[in-house]
């Protein structure tokens, strides 16, 4: 076995961003995750604060959203977001990218709202995943979004939202991390909701997942260490 638990648990950002969750629930799920001591929560942004207390102390990062999840917001309304979430405690934010813009080519838009996200959260130390909804997206839009990513200087790219008509997939998985430079890290979402497939995406080279099977994949991967 070539993994450890910690490995695998910090692969993890434990998504808590279905929009009929409660406050109660929202609580639980972070410290669900600091039972589990995975890398990230990533909570419905009016919550955020709350879950930066509840993970105080703990080595689990907090983390939202910025545009979720159709990323047609404008700029200012998103580095707003940004900043709001900064305040409050954030830690890592994952932007969905102005998918219209997108699709229309606008590239010099694209990247420049990409730069103000980055720009404004690595000033304050933090770091951003930039979601593609890879779903909506032809290889060369992809393979486009993942040479901005790198120009900018994005901590990741990330497959999707997760509310999209589809999720991460092995074929896009292999794009994103051939055409992103070393640089810039892959983000799963959508669809690893068991142990063997996290372990399949982490041989390509993915580094986190986006999962609300946390439970399922974490009690799988101490079973399998503790027989070993």
């Amino acid at each position: 076995m070539s993994y450890t638990y910690l490995d695998i648990a910090k692969m993890i950002d434990h998504s808590l961003l279905k929009p009929t969750l409660t406050a109660k629930e929202l609580d639980a799920g972070c410290q669900l995750a600091v039972d589990y001591d995975v890398a990230s929560v990533c909570i419905l942004p009016y919550r955020l604060r709350e879950c930066a207390e509840i993970l105080a102390g703990s080595t689990v990062k907090t983390s939202t959203t910025v545009g979720f999840p159709h990323g047609g917001h404008t700029t200012s309304i998103k580095v707003a977001e940004a900043v709001q979430a900064l305040r409050d405690g954030g830690e890592e934010l994952d932007m969905v990218v102005n998918i219209s813009k997108v699709l229309s080519g606008d590239w010099g838009y694209v990247r420049d709202e990409i730069r103000e996200i980055v720009e404004v959260t690595h000033a304050e130390g933090q770091k951003v995943k930039v979601i593609f909804e890879n779903c909506y997206l032809e290889d060369d839009h992809k393979i486009r979004l993942c040479e901005i990513c790198g120009e900018v200087n994005a901590d990741w790219v990330k497959t999707s939202t997760g509310y999209g008509t589809g999720g991460a997939t092995i074929a896009d998985l292999k794009l994103m991390r051939a055409r992103s430079p070393e640089h810039v890290q892959v983000k799963a979402a959508g669809g690893v909701r068991d142990l063997e497939k996290l372990l399949e995406v982490r041989n390509l080279g993915v580094s986190r997942i986006g999962a609300s099977a946390t439970v399922t994949i974490l009690d799988e991967c101490r079973r399998r260490i503790e027989n070993v």
